[in-house]
């Protein structure tokens, strides 16, 4: 794969303005990077990624699944279970997740030790 050069970049494209705002949400990264690693569980994903509130990752699945990222299947069993796995579209980002991951990787200043993962703070809260 070429990479584009930065001066054919346009200043604004919508596609990747789209793109980056559904990856972009709070919880959104984590939650594929989860799934790409094989997790499929509802409550899995909860114990995988420390601060996600069980209301935030319903909300981020729904628009995952909205967006045709995300599919949920219910197992008819006793009790039913739920679980949910990345579309084709979904897994397509593998590469996109792989690349942020190899420049956090090297870029991204670690956590200071002992502080913990919050949910969010009053300023991040998304509407």
């Amino acid at each position: 794969m070429e990479m584009m050069k930065t001066e054919e970049l346009e200043p604004f494209c919508p596609y990747y303005h789209r793109a980056v705002e559904l990856i972009g949400r709070r919880w959104s990264g984590a939650i594929l990077r989860a799934m790409l690693a094989g997790v499929s569980r509802f409550n899995e994903l909860a114990e995988t990624i420390p601060g996600l509130s069980p209301r935030m990752l319903s909300e981020r699945l729904k628009e995952l699944e909205a967006e045709g990222v995300v599919v949920r299947s219910v197992i008819p069993t006793v009790p039913v279970r739920v679980e949910y796995h990345l579309t084709e579209k979904g897994q397509s980002l593998g590469s996109v997740v792989e690349a942020v991951a190899r420049w956090a990787e090297q870029w991204a200043d670690p956590p200071a030790e002992g502080t913990a993962v919050s949910a969010s703070t009053p300023s991040e809260v998304e509407s």
